[in-house]
C-alpha cells in the first residue's frame, strides 16, 4: 500500500495507529483509489480528551 501511496511505510504505521494530527487530502485521496473505499470507511472521528 505504502508504494501504490507513494509515502514511506512508517509514516503510513502512523497513520494506521493514529499517530499523526493532520493527514493531507491527497494521501487521504490515494488511501481510498488504493483500497476502492470513501474516506468514512478508513477514518473515525475521536473527540479531543483534555486532562
Amino acid at each position: 500500500l505504502s508504494e501504490k501511496v507513494g509515502i514511506a511505510n512508517v509514516n503510513l504505521s502512523k497513520i494506521k495507529t493514529g499517530k499523526v494530527s493532520a493527514i493531507r487530502f491527497s494521501t487521504l485521496n490515494a488511501i481510498c483509489k488504493a483500497l476502492d473505499c470513501q474516506p468514512g470507511d478508513i477514518l473515525e472521528y475521536q473527540e479531543d480528551t483534555e486532562e
